[in-house]
């Protein structure tokens, strides 16, 4: 016989995880055991939206279904013409990824112009006078000075430190915070409890403890890589303030450092397969306004696994290796 003192809290428990519809239509998340919206799952951000709106598009932040549809046939024509993701201008050079390694196409069938959607233009604001700029990416090296506060790329070969951050395994190409839309690994997972929510992303297994309580921030003094993050919930919405950045990474993109960036993240759960990922990052040494954005997320089935960076990993000790043997070779050949 079935015990109905077990089975009214299962069932009552089954019903307060399961999503409902308001009144007015809309979305009601599902709670967890302690009443809060629950976000905890695997979420993968990957997207071929631009960052910034193509002009185009004016102040219009969707496309059209028959955008939609141009936009998907051109993205296959390119791979059907290339098995490149991301092509080499040098005949010679093999280039740094195929297509087999690349997960861009995301995963909704409303698509925006661009993720950014403040400024109202879709286009990053202007930049502080004097702000720091530096850029890295696939192809040779830009001479620069250290610190390298970018992720891929570096400055030169003589060590460690002239190479970018993901290359040492520090921070991830597209960890953040905030996390942005790469070429592979574009997954997160979100663990909660009552007082804390902890944001793991795939990329460096870099894992953000955020508590939910009154606790005051840390000193000034003290930098982070992913800064000090707090949070609280705004209705459905679980927001993450975070400060304390180290400066030893850019404010965003290539542009500025990140002492003075404050970054406001908002996690909703829109509907059962899909969190809105809203962030907001105010920086008055790098912009002359603040940059909002918004990068839809959705839910899989599949785990997450460890990105173990170092381990096994003989990358930086070839670039070292590759670099002191064409630095002999040179010095014989002058002989």
């Amino acid at each position: 016989m079935i015990s109905l003192s077990k089975t009214l809290p299962m069932i009552s428990g089954l019903l307060l995880c399961s999503s409902v519809m308001a009144a007015d239509g809309t979305y009601i998340a599902p709670r967890n055991m302690w009443g809060q919206p629950d976000l905890q799952g695997v979420w993968n951000f990957s997207s071929n939206v631009p960052f910034q709106r193509p002009e185009q598009f004016g102040q219009r932040e969707f496309m059209t279904d028959d955008e939609i549809a141009a936009m998907r046939a051109r993205l296959a024509e390119a791979d059907a013409a290339s098995d490149q993701a991301v092509p080499s201008a040098d005949p010679n050079s093999p280039g740094g990824y195929n297509d087999f390694w690349v997960e861009s196409a995301g995963i909704t069938d409303r698509i925006r112009t661009s993720h950014l959607v403040y400024p109202s233009d879709g286009r990053l604001p202007d930049r502080v006078v004097g702000s720091a700029v530096q850029f890295g990416g696939l192809g040779p090296d830009v001479p620069g000075q250290r610190p390298v506060r970018y992720t891929v790329g570096g400055i030169a070969k003589d060590g460690p430190e002239d190479r970018g951050l993901s290359e040492r395994c520090i921070v991830g190409f597209n960890d953040g915070p905030p996390f942005m839309p790469s070429l592979y690994n574009n997954n997160v997972q979100i663990f909660q409890n009552r007082d804390h929510a902890v944001i793991l992303t795939e990329m460096i297994h870099n894992a953000r403890i955020v508590p939910l309580d009154d606790r005051p921030p840390l000193p000034e003094e003290i930098g982070q890589w992913s800064g000090d993050g707090r949070g609280y919930w705004d209705g459905d919405s679980l927001v993450v303030v975070s400060r304390n950045f180290n400066g030893l990474t850019q404010s965003f993109s290539a542009f500025g450092t990140s002492d003075e960036k404050v970054l406001t993240e908002r996690f909703t759960r829109v509907d059962t397969l899909t969190v809105d990922y809203e962030w907001t990052l105010e920086d008055p040494a790098t912009f002359t306004s603040k940059i909002t954005a918004i990068v839809p997320m959705t839910k899989v089935g599949g785990q997450l696994y460890e990105y173990a960076c170092h381990e096994g990993n003989y990358g930086m000790v070839n670039i070292l290796r590759g670099q002191r043997m064409e630095e002999i070779r040179a010095a014989q050949g002058s002989d």
